[in-house]
């Protein structure tokens, strides 16, 4: 059983920063795509950021580009999100997700995720 665990989230200014780390346990696969996506309660799960396995090659929503970088640590099974320039658009719950192998951008590709975390932007 693969289980994820967001945090970092909280209250921001906007044109604050944050970082987002979701750490994996159990037995988690080896070659897995890790993604961001964040939800509020007018929309759906929208995609927001993902990684392949090495870090090698990332995808960003167009919302995010030049403000939000993706990195993971294989070696602690950690990925990240660092925010920056944040609005309040960005006010959402962010859920991390992991997958073996499948579209970046759809929530269904996605077969592990975390419990969420709060990120409010608000002045």
């Amino acid at each position: 059983q693969v289980q994820l665990v967001e945090s970092g989230g909280g209250l921001v200014q906007p044109g604050g920063s944050l970082r987002l780390s979701c750490t994996a346990s159990g037995r988690t696969p080896k070659n897995w795509i890790m993604g961001w996506f964040r939800q509020t309660p007018l929309t759906g799960r929208n995609f927001v950021a993902a990684v392949n396995w090495n870090g090698g090659t990332t995808a960003y929503a167009d919302f995010v580009k030049g403000r939000f970088t993706i990195s993971r640590d294989n070696a602690k099974k950690t990925v990240f999100l660092q925010m920056s320039s944040l609005k309040f658009e960005d006010t959402a719950v962010y859920y991390c997700a992991a997958q073996r192998g499948g579209s970046y951008y759809s929530p269904s590709e996605y077969d592990y995720w975390g419990q969420g975390t709060q990120v409010t932007v608000s002045s």
